[in-house]
């Protein structure tokens, strides 16, 4: 049986798109969703840029509500952000473990093109160490 992990952030553009990314990358065994408790209306064009420096494909993904995952059954449900932690939802299905893993927001980043793609690059390089880091010390077989 596959595992499935929902990752869990606010608009489910940036940070949980990400980390769904990367999960899939580790792993393709996985069964990789994320969602938001509050969806925007696309991927941030930035995440979908800075990932596509690492050869992961953003651009085919969207936010997707939290509300539609609720009577599904995971292995892990991950918040990636203080918002989504305090929000998250009430889960009908079976979950095995909640844990929060959380980073900054690279949305909410100012300042020139250079210096917002510098957050987001940060942000995206965290998320591949702390993820490679609960990949290696959860999932391995």
């Amino acid at each position: 049986m596959r595992t499935r992990i929902l990752i869990l952030c606010t608009g489910n553009s940036c940070r949980s798109q990400m980390v769904e990314g990367f999960l899939e990358s580790f792993d393709s065994s996985l069964e990789v969703f994320s969602a938001g408790t509050q969806p925007s209306a696309q991927v941030h064009p930035k995440a979908i840029q800075v990932m596509k420096e690492v050869g992961i494909d953003l651009s085919k993904n969207y936010p997707k509500l939290v509300d539609q995952f609720l009577n599904e059954s995971f292995d892990y449900v991950i918040t990636v952000c203080d918002n989504a932690k305090e929000t998250c939802p009430v889960f009908l299905g079976r979950v095995g473990k909640q844990l929060h893993i959380g980073f900054e927001d690279p949305a909410e980043a100012t300042g020139t093109e250079e210096e917002i793609l510098s957050v987001f690059r940060n942000v995206r390089d965290q998320i591949k160490k702390d993820f490679l880091k609960f990949h290696q010390d959860n999932l391995r077989n």
